[in-house]
């Protein structure tokens, strides 16, 4: 018979185990920047007991999903992530059978437009960047394997947000003003909604600085799923960024995600 002390509602399958929640949120903390934090910092984000971030820190560390603090160097005094929680990304990707097919188009759109090209994901108000080829000579972004900016603030979000229904956009994104990432972040639903019409009527999404100043994007949903969770988009700098450039990379991501689109249905890629 089980001890009453070691079985509780949430560990008989009625709720959440509070230790394995606790170690997925230490996990995302750290996933974030700066990529490492001191016991103090873990706590503040966390709101934990520090005995209990200590025990799960140790386990963590003697499974090696993450790293104990450095002596010396950037990472002092932090964890960081280790290279066990480098499997559970990778097995996403590998599983996914639309990524092959979407990593050469990515390919072909950048080598066509010159731009840097990611292909993303919509994960609840998040996107979560699948892939990135850099342009031959890059305006480098902060936009890598794994990343997850609000979809508010990209082009990628925004091309897969205005496809979305009122009570669809209720739940995915926060209440009130948007959280800024720049000055020029989009400030509300109100806001958005202006930008999401745009999207409807032209077919493709733009962003000016809206996650990265300096950076222009443009990117478009690709539809071999209803609704479409995945999404194309250049990275142009500023300085060359004009109207008719803007038009000329929507329309190759345009031809491409339609392409990526019509070969995933045919494989029966869902």
């Amino acid at each position: 018979m089980a001890n009453p002390e070691e079985t509780s509602d949430t560990d008989a399958g009625r709720g959440p185990v509070k230790s394995a929640e606790r170690t997925v949120h230490i996990l995302q903390a750290l996933a974030q920047p700066p990529y490492v934090l001191t016991v103090a910092q873990l706590q503040e984000r966390t709101g934990y007991p520090r005995s209990s971030l200590h025990a799960l820190l140790r386990t963590l560390v003697d499974l090696q999903w993450i790293e104990p603090p450095a002596a010396s160097g950037p990472g002092a005094g932090g964890y960081g992530i280790g290279s066990r929680a480098l499997l559970t990304g990778t097995a996403y990707l590998d599983r996914d059978a639309a990524l092959p097919r979407a990593l050469a188009t990515v390919e072909a759109v950048r080598d066509e437009t010159g731009c840097t090209t990611h292909v993303a994901r919509l994960d609840g108000p998040n996107v979560v960047y699948l892939a990135t080829r850099d342009a031959p000579e890059a305006h480098r972004s902060h936009s890598r394997v794994g990343r997850f900016l609000p979809a508010y603030a990209t082009s990628l979000g925004k091309a897969l947000l205005a496809e979305r229904t009122a009570a669809e956009l209720d739940a995915l994104l926060p209440p009130g003003p948007f959280p800024a990432l720049t000055p020029d972040t989009v400030a509300d639903r109100a806001a958005l909604e202006v930008e999401l019409e745009a999207v409807r009527t032209r077919g493709w999404a733009l962003e000016r600085g809206q996650n990265l100043p300096g950076t222009v994007c443009v990117g478009v949903r690709v539809e071999y799923r209803i609704p479409a969770t995945d999404a194309l988009s250049c990275s142009l700098p500023a300085d060359i960024a004009t109207d008719e450039e803007v038009e000329r990379v929507a329309q190759v991501l345009t031809r491409h995600a339609g392409r990526l689109a019509r070969d995933l249905r045919a494989a029966g890629i869902r």
